[in-house]
Formats: structure tokens, C-alpha cells, sequence
């Protein structure tokens, strides 16, 4: 018997389980999207604090307060952080805040909610292997924690972890921290392939009668293509993953010159994953975007088609544009000229997406709640980031600004961007996740905070590019020329120190309304995607019911259900789309 059919036959003969099974153990995909969510959060906290200890060390280099006792005395220099535990700092910031907070939460969290209840399905095709999934993850993250607790330190190579450095099995007295970092990679590997294979086999098996692949909501096409991405581009950094453990740990010289290996070889496996990571980071937010925006502008979202087809092209394109991250490695000066024609290229779908998100608010009624704040203030520092992105897809540029705080700046719009369109999709669908409705005066306070440090501390990053500061360095101060600079970086650090205490409004709002007395109604945003239909919190198995989708309006078997929404005059499926319940 399959797992669908098994997790069908559970929802019949459904019989209370216990603490264990319920939360922690649970193969239910609601519980297994909260877990995500949890974890996600909880390494959001350790990924700031990291951040906030390196902006310190840019701001006041020569700062006397010695903080890691542990160092070795060669090792402390001026400043808080010695240079060593500085390059792991940043190292795994970068590390834990793209796997373990932005896939978590918006691949993992989202995903497993969402999913089935977006389609009109009870769970996942396999809701073992979703377990498993959820509890791998966990140990990855617990083994790349771990790396901070072993001689030496974590991994200091990068997080793109390039090669001689971080092939080396014994650069600057670092051992196992590096080793620990590849294997937690290797195994949160393993974890996203259980996912994307669960994902794709319940969309394409499992939606409700009517919901054809252009009548789904953009959430679930953009969680769809980033399914694939993953199955495609994972295998690639897993190998290269396996190949750097076997340099470190064996004695191969698949990545080093004095071995007969080549160096360039891993920054081509790591950044054909790298950049379709980076759309497997942005198509979700992308997603959850859209449908927020068409909710809360009370209208279809504009060109349906048109942003299907344009994710769709993302995907496809995403595998053809890794070599612009190399335009400095000594490439054949013609194959840099392709690299840059398809990284313009892939802009023009991004810029479909951003034309029919305006055109979506276009002549909309506008309510300015929460989630929409939030995901306006995605996109509109998406186009900031896109803008600086241009520079960068022009070779002669990109040799100038490569590897400066440019890049920080272009990368953090972009991904660290993202973190926007996280709390849009977490403000939107807490009701349904949790069957209460978060504060709506806190929500707004706290998108304004977030909003105004976000741009204060990562906007100047590109005026200090410009003037040639270099990314990864402790001490600017070391550096004449950046001398006259450092104003800004002091500007940045302490918007940014300000910026991680806006967060506090959201953790107060977030905890608070876990144990709210006042229950969220099944559909408070009056929307009309599949899973406003079910209960806030949904029941096991979701539906009483599977869904039925016509393309029309509205109809239900219970009049009970349809006073839950907007008279049908009102309705606005973001799909063109209708569901009714039998």
C-alpha cells in the first residue's frame, strides 16, 4: 500500500496520538511545517548575533575587549574578534542564514504547509519520508552547530568554501571545524532531496479534481520549480562536497594544484548549485509575494501566465549563468561574453514579475495590513537589488567592483531581502497555521523598523564598494586608503544594531499570539485560495472533504461555509480559479 493511500486510511480510522507522536514525531504536514518554522527562527537568532559581533569589529577594529578566551595568544590582535575567529564569524552567518533560516522556513515551512492545503489534498505523498526529512535537517544543523565547540573553532573558508583554502586539511590550525561543515552540508543535502521528491510527487499526483497545473496558486508553481531546482542542483554540490571531505580527509587532490587537481574546478561545481540556490532562496518569496498582493489589493494577480512562464524561465536559465561569479578567474574573455549575455538575459523574466506586480496593484483597493506591507517592502528592495545586479552581469564592471562590499550589498537586497517576504508569509498565514491572529499595530511597527535599518544598514555598502573596500577583511582601519571610509561602516553598524533590535517587536507579537485568547476566524483575510476553506488551525486531514475546482465562482454544498466569504459579486481568486466542497 502506498503512503498516500496509508495516510488516506489514517485520516478515515483517525485515533488520538500521543505527546511524542504529535509533536515531535509527527508525520502530519502542518506539524512538520511548524517545525520548520521553529528551527528556522531559532538559527535566525544565532546567524544575527553573528552579524551583529562582525559589524562591531568593522565599526571599532581597535577595540580592546578580547572576547573568545579560547584563541591562541598569535592570534589577538585589535578588536573584539581576532582575524581568525573573524573569517568564522562571517563564515557561518552566511552559512546558517541561507541554509538554515531562509530554506527552512520558506522551502520547508511554507512548503510542507502550504502544499496540501493549497491543492485541496490531506498530506503529503509520503508523510514518513516528510518526517525524515524534517529530523535529518535537525541534525544537520545540530552537527553545524557542534563545529563552534571543536579545537580551532568552526569553518573559516567561506561560505562559498573555496578551494586551495578550504581544501587544505590543516590551514591555520583548523581541523574539524571544516570537516563538520561539509558533512552537516552533505546531510541537509540529503534532507532537501526527501523534501523536492515529496513536493513534486504531491503536486503532480495529488491535486484535487480541477486543479490543473494553471489553475494553482503562484505559491505553490514558485514551491513547485524550486522542488526541481533542488533535485537538480543538489547532486552536484553533494559530489563537490564529497570530493573537497576526500582532499581534507584522504589524501586526494581533486581540488589541489600540488596533487595535479584544479583549484577553478570547485568554484564551477559550487556555483552551478550556487546560482540556482539562489533562485531556490527567491522563488518562494516570489511566490508567497504575489498571492499576498493580490489579496490585499482585491484583485486577480496581473498576467497569471505570464509569471508562471517567467518562474519557469528562471529555472531553465538559472543553470546557464554560474560563470558570472568567475569573471575574474582567468576565463577565455569570449566565454565571460556568454556568461554576461544570459545573466542579462535572466533578468528579463524577474522584470516581468516586478511589471506584474505593479500592475496587479495597479487600480487595486489597497489594504495596508501587515503581510502586505511586508511583501511590498520585498519587492521593492528585490528592484534594488535587481538594479545593482546590472552592473554586475557587465564584465568590465564586475572586474572592478568583484569581491568588494558591492557584492555584499547587491547579495543582501537580494537574499537577505528575502527575510521580507518571510514575515509577509509568516504575518498571512499565522492564522492558519496557529488559529490566531498575530497584532496588527505591532506587525506595522515592526515593518517600519525593519524597513528603515534594513536599507540604513545595507544601502552605503554600495558607496563603500565603490571606493574599493574589500569584502572579508577585520580590520579596515590596517588600510589607508579606507580610512576616510569608516564614517560609514560606523553608520552601518549601528543601523544594523538597530535593525536586530526591531526584531524584538515580531518575537513579543510572535510569542504573544501563540497563546492569544481570541481565536482567528477560518478566513480573516477574506481570500479565496484552497486552504481558507478549512479550519484555523486545519484538522488532520485538512478538508472534510476533498475539494472539487470549477473556473467560476464559488459554489458550496453548506451555506454555513459560504457566509465565511466575500458575496459573490466580491469574490477574487488569485487563480482564476473556484473551489466547491462536497
Amino acid at each position: 500500500m502506498s503512503e498516500a493511500a496509508t495516510a488516506h486510511d489514517a485520516h478515515a480510522h483517525h485515533v488520538e496520538l500521543g505527546f511524542w507522536r504529535t509533536y515531535v514525531f509527527s508525520t502530519d504536514h502542518k506539524m512538520i511545517g511548524r517545525q520548520f518554522l521553529f528551527l528556522g527562527l531559532f538559527m535566525l537568532i544565532i546567524g544575527g548575533l553573528l552579524a551583529m559581533m562582525m559589524r562591531w569589529q568593522l565599526a571599532w577594529p581597535e577595540t580592546e575587549i578580547p572576547l573568545m578566551s579560547w584563541v591562541p595568544e598569535p592570534y589577538m590582535y585589535g578588536g573584539i574578534l581576532p582575524p581568525q575567529t573573524y573569517n568564522a564569524f562571517f563564515t557561518m552567518h552566511a552559512t546558517i542564514m541561507i541554509f538554515f533560516v531562509v530554506m527552512p522556513i520558506m522551502v520547508g515551512c511554507f512548503g510542507n504547509f502550504l502544499i496540501p492545503l493549497m491543492i485541496g489534498t490531506r498530506d503529503m505523498a509520503f508523510p514518513k519520508l516528510n518526517l525524515l526529512s524534517f529530523w535529518v535537517g535537525a541534525v544537520s544543523g545540530v552537527v553545524m552547530l557542534s563545529s563552534f565547540f571543536v579545537p580551532g573553532g568552526p569553518a573559516a573558508s567561506g561560505w562559498t568554501a573555496y578551494a586551495p583554502l578550504s581544501a587544505q586539511a590543516a590551514f591555520t590550525g583548523v581541523e574539524w571545524g571544516q570537516h563538520l561543515w561539509i558533512i552537516s552540508l552533505i546531510i541537509l543535502g540529503i534532507s532537501s532531496l526527501m523534501g523536492s521528491i515529496n513536493y513534486i510527487t504531491t503536486i503532480v499526483n495529488m491535486r484535487a479534481p480541477g486543479m490543473t497545473y494553471f489553475r494553482m496558486p503562484l505559491t505553490i508553481w514558485s514551491l513547485f520549480i524550486t522542488a526541481i531546482l533542488l533535485l537538480l542542483a543538489l547532486p552536484v554540490l553533494t559530489t563537490a562536497l564529497a570530493m573537497l571531505l576526500f582532499d581534507r580527509m584522504f589524501g586526494t587532490s581533486f581540488f589541489l594544484s600540488q596533487g595535479g587537481g584544479e583549484p577553478l574546478l570547485w568554484q564551477h561545481l559550487f556555483w552551478f548549485f550556487g546560482h540556482p540556490e539562489v533562485y531556490v532562496l527567491v522563488l518562494p518569496a516570489m511566490g508567497v509575494t504575489s498571492d499576498i498582493l493580490s489579496t490585499f489589493s482585491r484583485k486577480p494577480i496581473f498576467g497569471y501566465h505570464a509569471m508562471a512562464f517567467s518562474m519557469i524561465s528562471i529555472a531553465f536559465l538559472s543553470f546557464t549563468v554560474w560563470g558570472h561569479h568567475m569573471f575574474i578567474s582567468g576565463m577565455n574573455p569570449l566565454l565571460g561574453t556568454a556568461f554576461m549575455m544570459s545573466t542579462m538575459v535572466i533578468a528579463i523574466p524577474s522584470a516581468i514579475k516586478t511589471f506584474n506586480w505593479l500592475g496587479t496593484l495597479w487600480g487595486g483597493s489597497i489594504r495596508f495590513t501587515s503581510p502586505m506591507l511586508f511583501a511590498l517592502g520585498f519587492v521593492s528592495n528585490f528592484l534594488i537589488g535587481g538594479l545593482s545586479g546590472i552592473f554586475m552581469a557587465s564584465t568590465p564592471v564586475d572586474i572592478f567592483i568583484h569581491d568588494t562590499y558591492y557584492i555584499v550589498a547587491h547579495f543582501h537586497y537580494v537574499v537577505a531581502g528575502i527575510i521580507f517576504a518571510l514575515f509577509a508569509a509568516v504575518y498571512y498565514w499565522f492564522p492558519k497555521m496557529f488559529g490566531r491572529m498575530m497584532n496588527e499595530p505591532l506587525g506595522k511597527i515592526h515593518f517600519v523598523l525593519t524597513y528603515i535599518f534594513f536599507n540604513c544598514a545595507f544601502f552605503p555598502m554600495h558607496f563603500l564598494g565603490v571606493g574599493g573596500h574589500m569584502r572579508r577583511i577585520y580590520n579596515p582601519m590596517q588600510y589607508e586608503f579606507l580610512q576616510p571610509l569608516q564614517g560609514i561602516n560606523v553608520f552601518i553598524t549601528v543601523s544594523a544594531f538597530l535593525l536586530g533590535l526591531s526584531q524584538i517587536p515580531f518575537l513579543v507579537n510572535f510569542i504573544g499570539s501563540l497563546f492569544a485568547k481570541k481565536r482567528a476566524e477560518k478566513n480573516p483575510w477574506q481570500a479565496n485560495t484552497l486552504e481558507w476553506t478549512a479550519a484555523s488551525p486545519p484538522p488532520h486531514g485538512n478538508f472534510d472533504a476533498v475539494p472539487v475546482v470549477y473556473r467560476g465562482a464559488y459554489e458550496y454544498s453548506s451555506p454555513e461555509v459560504k457566509e465565511d466569504w466575500l458575496p459573490q459579486d466580491r469574490q477574487l481568486a488569485t487563480t482564476s480559479t473556484a473551489a466547491r466542497l462536497h
